[in-house]
């Protein structure tokens, strides 16, 4: 595919060491030299030398400069990339030019993609302290919900771009979601606040030519002695921000870095998962690789009895992460939504994409035990506070932190399929939940009704003798036989890749 047709490029020698630096777009104002990684600033037909930009870190990224592709039938190339860091992790922003020379962002978190483009507001933006996480808000007459309020900071940059925050600098950035699938940016790196509006895509869907051939890492760099005992650890994702050592199940915090000096706890009764980790299987027709598992605890307000379910976080490389959850009512696949769905004034049900989901339970949530990498930096004892909907078998479900609100959205799925999938026929009676098949209708009423008599007694007697037996803490003991479609805590941005 050819580059976009741009109508006007300007280029002119680096202040700092005379090499060519490109301008595509005339909304780009400042661009990083490929050569001294000087940050220039253009001012007409002048560049001006005002620093030296912090080297980027790989983030082993599928993407690069001079990408190409398709958005809505218009070329694009990417010409520029910022790197950002907020508490909890990082991610990418790409600066697209459009084949009109527009601006547009491809943003990346954890392998999820939201392509923007600058959206002109109708009003004065309110200061960030304004936006309450879980509140409701309206930009140019339509209705969006606060999803996440943090400060952020530049990392570094590469390429040009329309703006450039100060390095290192901390700034708010506030994050927007709509019931349409919907997400808008309020980036307060610049005064007034640039504000972006996008919708997730997938990478194939861009029809992108020029990626990284090789988007792997050395492994050997990512390779650290556990702080607790010792042992070899490491790392398979260049995103992670958590990991537990495999010999003495510690949680290892990777957020400073594997150089520094890590933090880590101990894990006791450690929880043992049914589909082990780096285990690979196909679901929804996606090949995807097992690289995290969390036990949870549950329980609804007001009530001491607790019930417990697990969630396998799936990576693909184009894809990012999706959950697989296993409850006492069966398993499911969930990922976080895009946008933000709209909840009914009486929190009874909300609406998602034109879909009505129901309240099934609200209940409240902590992370006891976790195994393997996570892209976003879990700790035991996470509290978050839950509701979940559901549609037949699709469900939806929300959590919520002080300081983000996340929906997640799936489906329920057979134990047979989750069984082939993973080559786990052999282990099929362990992952049988409550979707196993019904009775066949077939049977005589008489018999029928035996054996459903006989049914009953015998799950009376196990749920009895589970009572003195079953330690909720290390599986799940519920006996309300409800389902936990939660997507688990997504960290600061990462639900959905959205342009922070």
């Amino acid at each position: 595919m050819a580059n976009p047709s741009i109508q006007r490029a300007y280029r002119a020698p680096c202040p700092g060491c005379g090499a060519p630096v490109d301008f595509l777009s005339a909304q780009s104002s400042h661009a990083v030299c490929g050569y001294c990684q000087s940050t220039v600033v253009r001012n007409g037909e002048t560049l001006s030398r005002i620093g030296k930009m912090a080297e980027l870190f790989d983030d082993h990224s599928l993407l690069q400069l001079q990408v190409s592709g398709q958005w809505k039938s218009q070329n694009f190339t990417l010409v520029g990339r910022l790197q950002y860091k907020y508490a909890e992790g990082t991610w990418t922003e790409w600066h697209a030019v459009l084949a009109d020379g527009s601006s547009a962002y491809l943003s990346e978190d954890n392998g999820a993609y939201v392509f923007s483009t600058p959206l002109l507001v109708q009003r004065e933006i309110p200061a960030a302290e304004h936006f309450r996480i879980g509140a409701t808000t309206a930009i140019n007459g339509k209705s969006f919900s606060v999803a996440s309020n943090q400060q952020v900071s530049l990392l570094s940059a590469q390429g040009e771009l329309p703006h450039l925050p100060a390095l290192g600098t901390p700034f708010a950035m506030v994050e927007l979601r709509s019931a349409a699938g919907e997400v808008l940016s309020l980036d307060y790196g610049v005064q007034p606040p640039a504000t972006s509006l996008g919708s997730a895509v997938l990478l194939d869907d861009l029809k992108l030519v020029g990626l990284r051939a090789d988007s792997t890492k050395d492994e050997k760099a990512r390779e650290f002695s556990c702080p607790s005992c010792g042992a070899p650890v490491t790392v398979a994702l260049a995103s992670s921000k958590s990991i537990t050592c495999g010999s003495c199940h510690s949680l290892i915090d990777l957020t400073s870095g594997i150089g520094a000096e890590l933090r880590h706890a101990s894990q006791d009764e450690p929880v043992q998962p049914l589909i082990a980790l780096g285990s690979t299987g196909k679901l929804q027709g996606v090949d995807w690789q097992v690289v995290g598992f969390q036990h949870r605890m549950g329980s609804a307000p007001g009530d001491d009895e607790q019930f417990g379910w697990e969630e396998y976080l799936l990576f693909n490389a184009k894809r990012g992460f999706i959950f697989l959850v296993d409850s006492t009512e069966g398993w499911s696949v969930v990922k976080p939504t895009t946008g933000a769905p709209e909840m009914a004034g009486s929190g009874q049900s909300a609406t998602y994409l034109g879909s009505r989901y129901q309240l099934k339970e609200t209940y409240n949530a902590e992370t006891t035990y976790v195994l393997g990498e996570f892209y976003w930096q879990v700790q035991r004892g996470q509290k978050t506070s839950n509701r979940d909907f559901s549609s037949g078998k699709s469900l939806l479900s929300l959590e919520q932190s002080a300081q983000e609100v996340t929906w997640s959205v799936g489906s329920k799925i057979d134990s047979a399929l989750v069984a082939s999938a993973f080559k786990l026929e052999g282990k099929k009676d362990l992952l049988k939940r409550s979707d196993a098949s019904p009775l066949s209708s077939g049977l005589n009423v008489s018999l029928s009704t035996v054996l459903w008599i006989f049914l009953i007694l015998l799950v009376l007697a196990l749920v009895f003798s589970r009572r003195s037996s079953c330690d909720p803490n290390v599986e799940n003991c519920s006996s309300s036989g409800s389902y936990r479609s939660s997507g688990g805590s997504f960290g600061g941005f990462s639900t959905g890749g959205g342009h922070k």
